[in-house]
């Protein structure tokens, strides 16, 4: 639900704000990160060790981050 409205406040500060852009790319990123870093923690808890950070940025490409960008809009 949060990421919702989140989603609702950014389509309308991007419209409205002329820094919106900027604002909507820092969501997108750091929901992918989020999303990444589950998904990260998850994979090294099957295998019995610690996700890092370093490993979930590494893993992360430009062409994902446009990807959740037309999947935010």
């Amino acid at each position: 639900m949060f990421w919702a409205w989140l989603r609702m406040a950014m389509a309308v500060a991007v419209v409205l704000l002329p820094g919106g852009f900027p604002l909507l790319l820092a969501y997108i990123a750091v929901r992918t990160l989020r999303a990444r870093w589950h998904n990260a923690q998850m994979e090294a808890h099957s295998r019995g060790r610690e996700a890092s950070l370093r490993d979930v940025v590494a893993s992360l490409h430009f062409k994902e981050l446009i990807r959740e960008a037309r999947a935010a809009l």
